[in-house]
């Protein structure tokens, strides 16, 4: 939801929405979502202490923690365009034989790198995308000239 609704991510980080507008409405989608109590009692705490605006990292950090204990890594992968379910499954397999562990994906969309795709793993990144090959391109001719 955090990354799909823009009204979300306004609603969880606008400092004009109060306190207790914010509470309301994060039980009211708890309670929608058919969550647990151990994730709405959190959700709301986090409601009330002001703090919705970090959901996303807690988010972040709480599944690189449950990949870690899995096993895995996370990569963060960058596509100018939608992957086919068979362009993830060989991406998945090359990264698994790249560092030797179960890799879990987390895949955004982001038109502006052109084509191709940026991958991080830790601190470790792959950028492999056409916009960064067409700046490194305009940088070698600006020295020619």
């Amino acid at each position: 939801m955090l990354t799909e609704s823009a009204d979300f991510r306004r609603f969880i980080s606008s400092p004009i929405v109060s306190r207790e507008d914010q509470q309301k409405g994060i039980d009211a989608i708890a309670q929608g979502a058919a969550l647990s109590d151990l994730v709405r009692n959190f959700l709301g705490l986090i409601a009330q202490n002001r703090r919705l605006f970090a959901l996303g990292g807690m988010a972040d950090a709480y599944l690189a923690r449950l990949a870690s204990a899995r096993g895995e890594v996370t990569a963060t992968v960058h596509s100018a365009k939608y992957l086919s379910d068979a362009q993830v499954a060989s991406l998945s397999a090359a990264l698994k034989q790249a560092v030797g562990k179960d890799v879990a994906m987390n895949i955004f969309i982001d038109p502006t790198i052109l084509g191709g795709l940026i991958v991080k793993i830790g601190s470790r990144m792959v950028d492999n995308s056409v916009r960064t090959k067409l700046q490194r391109l305009q940088l070698a001719m600006k020295g020619v000239g």
